[in-house]
């Protein structure tokens, strides 16, 4: 039985809805003086909210190394304890590949999967990762993760690739220190940038 289009409609209208008030949130993070601890375990309650998942993950590189930094079921002994090579897991293939991944049911079969033995997400079925991008690099992992099988939607993918490119947004402005901020000339930065090229 097909959906009528106006309930379809309104349906698409409300998730728009809830994906703008998602980026507003994570925006208001990036502005306000909090600790990066603060920003990132705000926007991991924000994903799970927004998701309806069961686990969000964020995983930071440390030379070669990704670093479990924030998740929305803190385990305080895994949090900066849970680490893994750029080689190992569907975590380092995203950091590796720059590229976002999607597996709807069974990610513990994928011949990529680490395991790790303490965290619950080990069992679970479907796994959506994007690459955490600051200035054109990638820094990190964001994973959202659901115990029973789900199908990702083109909005979930593109909407936590966006919140990966936030992310990395926030860990630049949290490297930078308040005093150069203030002292910055911000007029003069972007005009010794160079003239806007006008693509047509």
């Amino acid at each position: 039985m097909h959906m009528p289009k106006s309930k379809d409609f309104e349906m698409r209208l409300q998730r728009t809805e809830q994906q703008l008030a998602l980026f507003q949130k994570i925006s208001r993070f990036m502005v306000r003086e909090m600790s990066l601890t603060e920003v990132l375990q705000g926007i991991v309650s924000l994903v799970v909210e927004f998701s309806q998942c069961d686990s969000c993950l964020v995983y930071l590189l440390e030379g070669q190394e990704l670093v479990l930094c924030a998740s929305n079921t803190p385990h305080p002994s895994t949090i900066g304890k849970v680490r893994m090579r750029r080689d190992e897991g569907l975590t380092g293939w995203v950091a590796r590949e720059r590229r976002l991944l999607a597996i709807s049911r069974e990610a513990f079969k994928d011949p990529r999967f680490k395991t790790f033995g303490e965290l619950p997400e080990d069992t679970y079925e479907a796994f959506l990762s994007a690459p955490v991008i600051a200035r054109n690099r990638v820094v990190g992992v964001i994973n959202v993760q659901h115990r029973l099988p789900h199908q990702h939607t083109g909005s979930e993918m593109e909407v936590l690739t966006t919140v990966g490119e936030q992310v990395g947004c926030v860990l630049v402005l949290a490297a930078m220190p308040p005093a150069s901020l203030a002292a910055a000339n911000h007029v003069e930065l972007v005009l010794s940038s160079g003239p806007v090229s006008m693509k047509q």
